[in-house]
């Protein structure tokens, strides 16, 4: 059965930072897309980080491009989201998932799929 757990999260004031965890098992850790995803209230989900962890590529958007760090640790199978200089515009419920390769082509699921979330508030 696939565990997704993420924990972290909380109040921020501007300009601060976060450390979002997500402990995961049972699929193949290595061979996974592992993401993150944010929902604020009253907009759609936006994906913010993926590692590629065959190369251990990254991705951003850039909205926290240069702020925003993935890593991943193979020996826990968990993954870590580090935020520094913290915006309001970044609150929300994060969430972390992973996707999976079939076909040379990388597919994600829904995010009812995807971790329970953890909250995150940017606020003064």
């Amino acid at each position: 059965e696939v565990r997704l757990e993420e924990s972290g999260g909380g109040l921020v004031q501007p300009g601060g930072s976060l450390r979002l965890s997500c402990a995961t098992s049972g699929f193949d850790f290595d061979r996974a897309a592992m993401s993150w995803v944010r929902q604020a209230p009253g907009k759609g989900p936006e994906l913010i980080a993926i590692i590629y962890m065959p190369g251990e590529q990254r991705y951003y958007p850039n909205s926290v491009k240069g702020r925003f760090t993935i890593s991943a640790d193979k020996s826990t199978n968990s993954h870590i989201l580090q935020g520094n200089n913290l915006k309001v515009e970044d609150t929300g419920k994060y969430y972390c998932g992973f996707g999976m390769e079939y076909r040379s082509v990388w597919h994600f699921p829904p995010l009812d799929r995807w971790g329970r979330g953890t909250q995150v508030t940017v606020s003064s």
